[in-house]
């Protein structure tokens, strides 16, 4: 069984960071960078609770994704 490959991508907003999982839609806040990836990992780990972690690629980089908001 391949790993499954998953996007993630972490910004700051206000004074929290935010951790996003794009294939589930799961997301996680924190303090800092770290501690909102490791919500992320944790929550992870609970959505796929029947799925060997193994398959699953950790999260080990934060990818900085800038969003540009546009008003209508």
């Amino acid at each position: 069984m391949p790993k499954i490959q998953l996007k993630n991508a972490v910004w700051k907003e206000g004074k929290q960071f935010v951790s996003w999982n794009i294939n589930t839609g799961i997301s996680s806040f924190g303090d800092s960078k770290k501690e909102a990836l490791a919500g992320l990992q944790e929550a992870l780990e609970l959505y796929f609770e029947d799925f060997p972690m193994s398959k699953i690629n950790k999260i080990e980089e934060l990818d900085l994704v800038p969003l540009e908001l546009k008003h209508a």
